[in-house]
């Protein structure tokens, strides 16, 4: 059984987390900014699909190990940049 069974096909994942962030009364701040994090995060893995999703714990710890090293980076190029 899917985890996914009542998911409408034609409607886009942001679009149903927007959906439940409104209804949660979210401020639209908050809403563009989870929304933003959920395109990188759908960007940095190339998902096409729900199906995708699969493997979250792996593919977050991931993700943020990328941002982490980012991070560290654009720390050191502006250490040896002063």
């Amino acid at each position: 059984m899917s985890m996914y069974k009542n998911v409408s096909k034609d409607r886009k994942l942001l679009d149903e987390v927007r959906d439940v962030m409104r209804l949660h009364h979210y401020s639209i701040h908050t809403e563009r900014t989870y929304c933003d994090w959920i395109k990188r995060y759908i960007r940095y893995h190339s998902m096409t699909n729900r199906q995708d999703l699969i493997d979250g714990e792996a593919k977050i710890e991931a993700f943020l190990t990328h941002l982490g090293i980012q991070r560290d980076i654009h720390e050191n190029m502006r250490f040896i940049s002063c």
